[in-house]
């Protein structure tokens, strides 16, 4: 009975997989997915009988569709044989005896008979395994990455050690196809209805990338923060997706090995959030005042302060309270590289003439007003 089932099998199977097929990705598919096979389209709005064909042979003459974004990959025995990188339709041929088909000018004895044979030897089976998959070469999003505690790294910038939570998503892209899938995707993703996705929770390849990626976040900040090309602070992170994607690709790699081994890059980041610890917004608060009081706006501020000082200064305490405030611009004037107002030196006690001029000298400098000036006048006048 065994003989004859097998018998039946062999020659049912060569006569189905005499048809051609048409291939195209799957319904249904997640815009996350990576991989996954070619299906055949047995039927078509109700027509098309090729339903018995062998779902690991593809015959000779079967015509599969590559969408754009997509590559192709063949497999033959489990083997890469061959990958097309540009959409369009192409033409399936392989020398493998199983393709062969009388509809592809196989011959009725190459096609038939000695397939025949072939799959009596395996109990009706076709004894080989054929594939055709499609990965995808468009940048897959949603990549979520986080910590949940404080990751930290020294900061050149700062100076200093920083620390900070952060969460955010990344977009992938497989730069390399055959090496993704010889060196990383597992042989379970690698069948009929299977689809390898990043976003997979039940995906321990997929969680492998997010260990590997929360800790090379630390690397990635330092790698942004100290690069002297570009000078970049940690808070120009949430508006520099790619910039910062090219750090955290770059550490990866370096830790990793994810373009080198796995053919994977990072492409872009989106940061949702960021908290640093209190040390750090302590220095971050320091810096925004630098940043307040440095280069004209700083000048402005400080000018107008300094102004505003001499007039109280002179309604208060006269000349002597003019004085004062000179010398205290005077020991200002070497803080942070500031253009600082010219004070005048304090006038002799007992010259009136030097009084008056420094005091001219201040009117004219829009320090004191017309008021002021006239009361110094009659004071060192004796009026």
């Amino acid at each position: 009975m065994g003989l004859i089932q097998a018998v039946v099998g062999s020659v049912g199977g060569a006569l189905a997989d005499q048809w051609k097929d048409f291939y195209t990705i799957p319904d249904g598919l997640p815009s996350t997915a990576a991989l996954f096979a070619a299906v055949p389209q047995g039927t078509n709005a109700g027509r098309g009988s090729n339903t018995k064909g062998s779902s690991n042979i593809i015959t000779n003459g079967s015509k599969i569709v590559v969408p754009e974004g997509y590559g192709l990959l063949l497999f033959q025995d489990g083997k890469i044989t061959g990958l097309a990188a540009e959409p369009g339709g192409y033409e399936w041929r392989s020398d493998d005896i199983n393709s062969k088909s009388i509809f592809s000018g196989g011959g009725l004895v190459e096609s038939l008979i000695k397939q025949s044979w072939e799959r009596f030897k395996f109990g009706g089976q076709p004894g080989s395994q054929q594939a055709a998959f499609f990965v995808s070469l468009k940048e897959l999003p949603d990549n979520r990455f986080g910590t949940q505690s404080e990751i930290y790294w020294d900061d050149g910038f700062l100076n200093t050690q920083v620390g900070a939570v952060t969460r955010g998503s990344y977009t992938m892209k497989i730069v390399d196809p055959i090496l993704f899938v010889k060196n990383f995707v597992p042989a379970a993703y690698l069948q009929p209805g299977k689809v390898f996705d990043f976003t997979d929770m039940d995906n321990a390849a997929a969680g492998q990338l997010f260990n590997e990626v929360v800790g090379s976040l630390a690397p990635a900040f330092s790698l942004y923060s100290n690069d002297p090309a570009k000078g970049n602070r940690i808070t120009k992170l949430q508006q520099d997706s790619v910039g910062f994607a090219k750090s955290l690709s770059d550490a990866v790699e370096n830790a990793y090995q994810w373009k080198s081994d796995r053919g994977l890059a990072i492409v872009k980041t989106a940061i949702v959030s960021i908290e640093y610890d209190a040390n750090t917004r302590e220095l971050l608060k320091t810096v925004q005042r630098a940043d307040a009081l440095s280069g004209s706006r700083g000048n402005s501020n400080l000018q107008a302060s300094v102004a505003q000082g001499m007039q109280a200064a002179g309604e208060n305490g006269g000349a002597a309270g003019m004085m004062g405030i000179g010398m205290a611009s005077g020991m200002m004037g070497g803080l942070g590289g500031l253009q600082q107002p010219v004070a005048p030196a304090a006038p002799a006690a007992d010259d009136p003439v030097s009084k008056l001029k420094k005091a001219k000298e201040m009117l004219d400098l829009g320090l004191i007003t017309q008021g002021d000036y006239d009361a110094l006048k009659s004071k060192a006048l004796g009026l």
